[in-house]
């Protein structure tokens, strides 16, 4: 039977052009890993090919056995490899091979730097999977078929990697795929069979498939036998005192399609009501698309050694999405689906005990390897304070792993753990004091903080954006309170001296007639005028109420077109200031005004609020400096 080939030549995704240009360059020296990327893609076609038979048999077509080719040709110079896996359909190959639709590709496009020792990072970060072949190839031609669709719809995909491939339809009457690297000039150390034993063995012996080599004669040629080159079983299923630190590593890179090796994993097998086995890692890099919350890669579900689905989101909560690893359960059935998964028994304890076991990882990372866990929290903290809010049976736990910047060291990296920070608290001190601002500095000099530094009691620095979302839910630890100096009334307790209550006394006897004058002037603007206990060099701040967004995160939500119930700040003014006490004996009532709105203002401004008529600020500004 003939076949229309349906021949068309088309030209990459441009961000594909651009990645495979970098990737080149940035992953030459280690170019080795085109074969353990390659082989990785192949055992997963088979994982899904032996997932979807279960349901349909006929997926098979009369062969049971899955398993990987590897094959060289040094006349042809050729390396290539083989599965008899699910396969692709055209629009597959065009779909997954031609463009790269992952959102945040032109941002991840955009961060590197040119260096290829830093590029090779964010690459491992994205990870190129197919496209690692283009590091020892000229040309690339892939051939394939999906499962249960005819010979006559085989299809063949070829390109230079240059920015253009043709697809064609072909006749193929095995399923799966063929990929075939013709090599570059210089890259004759891959027509070698040991070479390509060793890269196998040293990648890819973990690939519960077996991985397969003609065997060769005593004089070095192919001969029609087949060999297994890898161990061909589940790394998982063996005992941990058998599994090298490198083949754990190896592993990783296998089911996380890094370039890294991982920061730390825990391999457990659990015995009992539920039987289960999970290998769990934490990687050493964030994944260039971490805040992308519906894009779930991270755990592998394996029932009796069976794959199951990738990104199984049921069994790792989203706080904790940069988790890679797999689960095998004994205990579920073969043909269990996505939505089974949703209201299961038996994942909810498996999701449980998971989770336990990485925050039992991270605690003991971060008690006996501080550096590391420092790296950690570095790459994945901000992802890690969606927890408290996201998993309350586990939210004390979740809270001594985190870190903030504080004002005992004045530095933005956040290496102060809550413990720390009870551990210093002051004598009659019963309350953990934090400020949330846009960035490090700005809480870090804002007004609120002044009468803390004064009576050295230290205030934790809250500048990333989902630090509000964590406050609303952790509102205590170890008994006490988390209270944020910039919202409601504030009582130092005990660490105010009497002489300090005196002082304050006097200073606000002398201006005592000013605050209805305030008020009066800024009408509706504000909803209260008031002395203030927190400042000693500033003349006013804004002080919002205890369940109030901080102006700084009102500001970007009315940016991203979220409606906000309109509220009013308090306006707390420092009666022992001189521009208070300069405003108290001001007489003209339209200067009074001035002074008062440009006090407002002011204070909108230090805690990073917008103001509505900045032209009108700085007018005002001026007019009083120069009359002044």
């Amino acid at each position: 039977m003939s076949v229309d080939t349906h021949k068309e030549t088309r030209s990459f995704q441009t961000e594909v052009s651009q990645l495979l240009h970098l990737m080149i360059n940035a992953l030459y020296s280690n170019k080795e890993i085109f074969l353990r990327e390659l082989i990785s893609n192949a055992s997963d076609a088979c994982d899904k090919l032996r997932f979807e038979a279960l349901s349909d048999d006929a997926l098979m077509e009369g062969e049971g056995e899955l398993q990987i080719q590897v094959a060289y040709d040094k006349e042809a110079r050729t390396v290539t490899i083989r599965d008899n896996g699910i396969g692709m359909s055209r629009d597959d190959v065009i779909e997954n091979i031609g463009t790269i639709a992952r959102s945040g590709t032109r941002e991840f496009l955009g961060q590197l730097t040119g260096d290829q020792q830093k590029d090779a990072h964010l690459i491992g970060q994205f990870g190129v999977g197919f496209y690692s072949a283009f590091i020892v190839a000229d040309r690339v031609t892939l051939t394939t078929r999906r499962a249960g669709m005819g010979a006559e719809h085989g299809v063949r995909w070829s390109s230079d990697g240059t920015g253009e491939f043709t697809v064609e339809t072909v006749e193929r009457p095995e399923r799966g795929t063929e990929v075939v690297l013709h090599l570059k000039e210089g890259e004759d150390e891959f027509l070698d069979d040991w070479r390509l034993r060793h890269i196998i063995t040293r990648y890819s012996d973990h690939i519960p498939l077996p991985i397969r080599m003609p065997k060769r004669d005593d004089e070095g040629n192919a001969t029609e036998e087949w060999e297994t080159v890898n161990r061909a079983s589940a790394l998982w299923t063996r005992p941990k005192g058998e599994i090298s630190d490198e083949e754990y590593q190896a592993f990783y890179k296998h089911v996380a399609h890094d370039f890294e090796e991982p920061l730390a994993w825990t391999h457990n097998r659990v015995e009992g009501r539920h039987e289960y086995t999970s290998l769990l890692y934490i990687p050493k890099r964030a994944p260039f698309d971490l805040w992308d919350r519906d894009r779930r890669h991270g755990i592998k579900l394996y029932v009796q050694r069976v794959f199951i689905m990738d990104d199984a989101e049921q069994l790792m909560p989203a706080y904790l999405r940069f988790v890679r690893g797999v689960v095998d359960s004994n205990d579920l059935p073969l043909n269990i689906s996505r939505e089974i998964l949703q209201n299961n028994r038996i994942i909810d304890g498996i999701r449980s005990g998971s989770v336990k076991k990485v925050l039992g990882l991270l605690e003991d990372m971060a008690k006996n390897e501080p550096e590391k866990y420092q790296t950690f929290w570095d790459a994945f903290g901000r992802v890690l304070k969606e927890g408290p809010a996201e998993d309350y049976a586990n939210r004390e736990q979740i809270a001594r792993l985190l870190r903030f910047a504080s004002t005992h060291t004045g530095e933005a990296t956040q290496n102060v753990s809550l413990a720390d920070y009870v551990a210093r608290m002051k004598e009659g001190q019963d309350t953990i004091y934090y400020i949330t601002a846009d960035n490090h500095t700005a809480a870090l000099h804002s007004p609120h903080l002044e009468v803390f530094r004064k009576r050295g009691i230290e205030v934790l620095l809250l500048s990333d954006r989902v630090d509000e979302w964590l406050v609303a839910h952790l509102t205590e630890f170890e008994g006490k309170a988390l209270k944020s100096v910039a919202k409601g009334d504030l009582d130092l307790g005990e660490t105010e001296t009497e002489e300090e209550k005196k002082a304050q006394q006097e200073a606000e006897e002398q201006v005592k007639e000013l605050l209805p004058r305030i008020q009066e002037a800024l009408g509706e603007r504000v909803q209260e005028v008031r002395f203030s206990h927190r400042l000693t060099d500033s003349p006013a701040c804004i002080v919002l109420s205890e369940n109030e967004m901080a102006l700084y995160m009102q500001q970007l939500l009315k940016q991203a077109g979220q409606s906000l119930p309109d509220t009013k700040p308090v306006l707390e003014v420092n009666p022992g200031h001189r521009l208070i006490q300069r405003m108290d004996q001001e007489t003209d009532t339209e200067r009074f005004g001035g002074w008062a709105r440009l006090l407002l203002d002011q204070a909108i401004l230090a805690e990073g609020g917008q103001l509505e008529d900045p032209a009108d600020f700085v007018r005002r500004l001026n007019t009083l400096i120069t009359s002044a």
